[in-house]
């Protein structure tokens, strides 16, 4: 694992509210469960950032040992993660999902 791949991950979670490491990018998924996930999050009208682990092997190959979490798309909000596609669905219907957005961007 490239230490200059691995501090590339942190940056981009510590230095975005929101960030989903994603196949593809949020205007054009490559999987349903990234596109999910991307209209999910859009309805909520904050930003976040999309990086594309497709184009990006490195990250693909190495943030699962970073998060402990093994499939993608990963949502991570105020510097932690939350989880996959299932997670923020679950997130939503129960409302804990604005409740982290808001409290990222307070």
């Amino acid at each position: 694992m490239s230490a200059d791949v691995e501090q590339r991950i942190k940056s981009e979670i510590t230095n975005n509210k929101v960030v989903v490491f994603m196949k593809g990018t949020p205007e054009a998924p490559q999987c349903g469960f990234s596109a999910a996930t991307c209209e999910i999050l859009k309805a909520y009208k904050k930003p976040f950032k999309g990086i594309d682990i497709l184009a990006d092997p490195e990250v693909r190959a190495t943030l699962p040992s970073i998060s402990s979490w093994p499939t993608f798309p990963q949502v991570f909000i105020g510097g932690k993660l939350v989880g996959g596609c299932d997670i923020v669905h679950e997130l939503r219907d129960s409302g804990e999902l604005e409740k982290l957005l808001n409290e990222a961007f307070q």
